[in-house]
């Protein structure tokens, strides 16, 4: 799959995932911020069930590896994070605009980053660390209000937590983003969903509406389910870090429906966050990251094909389409544009 390929699938995800604010702004209305919480996920991992399930009627061929045992702590880190981040993110969403929430997302990059930084040696250049002080101002300006007395808006706090939660389970995921992205969706899903649907039933309220149900789970499927499906789908080529900066378009997305479909007000305060987040956005984009390096041998399981600079193994039958299973990457040293995917995650 080529670059423009999958910067195309991550805008995608950013796109899906753009709708779910002012939508749920709108469900927020009729269903309990955690029992909304938990109808995305379910949402989410029941749609991707019935699109697993119609996929393998279609082909009966695998060519995506499966997660294995030694991934699970991952995967539970994944589940957990997730049964949380979007509680907190709708419960913040209940007192603020569709708009500020959707703005306030930004942060989930400033969190991946650095956190990928510290734990995974993940690189970040002159033009990325200049994107993620701008986003931390515009969701200081959208978190802060001036008056008579200084005070910081509670929504606001919870949004950046629930981004802080997704940003360590972007890391988690990104451990897991060479293997089945269906699989890890569906698993995502049915566990958050049910973790959140736990935490409901103690602190929160049911709702009996089918209708509004039923919305949620489509919401959830669309935002949730195929948005996390290209997002692993992209990170698994271009890392945790450039993934999340594609995804950056998603708030933008949220805040032109928000103002079409909700008609919420514009503050100049609002105006200020807005404008220096486009600005985050261009450096973030404008990123570019070429240089000599070498590959250590490494033996993975994953899907991939033989038409890149990387998987140059042989077989005892010529194949040309997408394949997976267990392969040895030799040691080889040369230079190219290159993202920090699971081949390309070297120290510098």
């Amino acid at each position: 799959m080529k670059n423009t390929s999958k910067i195309f699938i991550a805008i995608l995800a950013a796109a899906l995932y753009g709708i779910s604010a002012p939508a749920s702004k709108v469900l927020l209305k009729y269903l309990n911020p955690l029992f909304l919480a938990s109808l995305l996920y379910i949402g989410a991992g029941f749609g991707m069930w019935v699109y697993h399930r119609l996929s393998k009627i279609k082909t009966k061929k695998k060519v995506e590896a499966s997660l294995s045992k030694s991934e699970m702590p991952y995967i539970i880190a994944m589940i957990v994070l997730d049964i949380f981040a979007p509680i907190l993110l709708l419960l913040g969403l209940t007192n603020t605009t569709a708009g500020t929430a959707s703005l306030l997302n930004n942060f989930e990059i400033v969190a991946t980053s650095l956190i990928a930084l510290v734990f995974f040696k993940e690189a970040i250049d002159k033009r990325q660390w200049i994107a993620m002080v701008l986003i931390i101002v515009a969701s200081i300006i959208l978190a802060v209000n001036v008056g008579t007395v200084i005070s910081f808006s509670f929504s606001a706090i919870y949004i950046i937590l629930a981004c802080v939660c997704w940003g360590i389970e972007n890391n988690c995921t990104r451990k897991l983003s060479l293997k089945d992205p269906v699989q890890i969706v569906i698993i995502k899903g049915f566990g958050s969903g049910i973790g959140a649907l736990v935490v409901c039933a103690v602190w929160g309220e049911f709702s009996t509406n089918i209708l509004y149900i039923v919305s949620a789970l489509v919401l959830g499927f669309v935002s949730y389910g195929l948005s996390i499906l290209c997002y692993v789908f992209a990170q698994r080529s271009l890392g945790a870090v450039r993934t999340s900066i594609y995804y950056s378009i998603a708030p933008f997305i949220g805040v032109i429906l928000s103002w079409l479909i909700l008609s919420e007000s514009i503050s100049i305060k609002f105006l200020i966050a807005l404008s220096v987040m486009m600005l985050a956005t261009y450096f973030m984009v404008t990123e570019s990251h070429s240089h000599k390096h070498i590959h250590q041998s490494i033996t993975h399981n994953h899907k991939h094909c033989h038409d890149d600079e990387h998987h140059d193994h042989t077989h005892d039958e010529n194949v040309e389409e997408n394949h997976a299973h267990e392969h040895t990457h030799e040691v080889v040293e040369h230079s190219h544009s290159h993202y920090p995917d699971e081949h390309h995650r070297h120290e510098h």
